[in-house]
């Protein structure tokens, strides 16, 4: 233990199981996540705020640099809101893919079905809006600098994904680009930046998604033992 630590130690009493519960866990929760898909249409049927309250709480358990948790996570259910941030989206999206988008990313898209409208924004009933804190800011208004910014916040954002799931809820990770009318239309202060959009509810009646196979171990892990 470093001698310098401005931390109190304690002791960490780690949550154990035999071999065969080891893996039967982790096979099952494979098999749970497995099952987890983006959905681009949300039913309005009303979700807890206190549900809300505890995935963002698990969000925030995730490791970041240094210990900064360089992470808001700004939740609107405000209909007004959601209005403006739909159109400014919209706004955004129409740009991109009218102008932005080169024709291979196009193509790409085409099998998804998507395009610039984007009324889950208005029919979710909470958006979840993640802003990356670049520094932080003390009472006298001095910065202090944040590090793993972005890793820090995708690792909070992929905890944040994997609980909403937990719940029995659904979500979309949206991230129109520009995004700087998030941080202009919540009146964020300047140290933050917006990072990644996601509508949270649950599913329409009857909702059909994209029939996607993802890639086996083989395709995405090289083990060396």
């Amino acid at each position: 233990m470093d001698s310098n630590s401005t931390y109190p130690f304690v002791n960490y009493t780690p949550v154990q199981f035999s071999e065969e519960e080891t893996l039967e866990r982790s096979r099952e929760f494979y098999r749970y996540m497995n099952r987890r898909r983006t959905v681009r249409e949300f039913s309005d049927k009303p979700v807890p705020k206190e549900v809300i309250e505890n995935l963002i709480m698990t969000a925030s358990t995730a490791p970041s640099g240094a210990h900064k948790q360089p992470w808001t996570f700004c939740v609107v259910s405000d209909p007004a809101l959601k209005k403006q941030i739909r159109e400014a989206a919209e706004k955004e999206e129409y740009e991109s893919y009218h102008h932005r988008m080169s024709e291979e990313w196009l193509k790409d898209l085409a099998p998804l079905g998507t395009d610039w409208h984007k009324p889950f924004l208005e029919i979710a009933p909470w958006l979840i809006v993640v802003f990356k804190r670049a520094y932080e800011l003390d009472a006298e208004g001095n910065k202090h600098k944040c590090y793993y910014v972005n890793e820090s916040v995708g690792l909070a954002c992929g905890f944040l994904l994997a609980a909403i799931h937990n719940a029995g809820l659904v979500s979309l990770t949206h991230t129109p680009s520009p995004m700087n009318f998030l941080q202009k239309i919540l009146e964020r202060p300047e140290n933050e930046r917006p990072f990644l959009l996601i509508p949270v509810g649950y599913p329409a009646e009857a909702v059909k998604v994209p029939d996607l196979k993802r890639k086996k171990l083989e395709e995405i892990a090289a083990f060396y033992w």
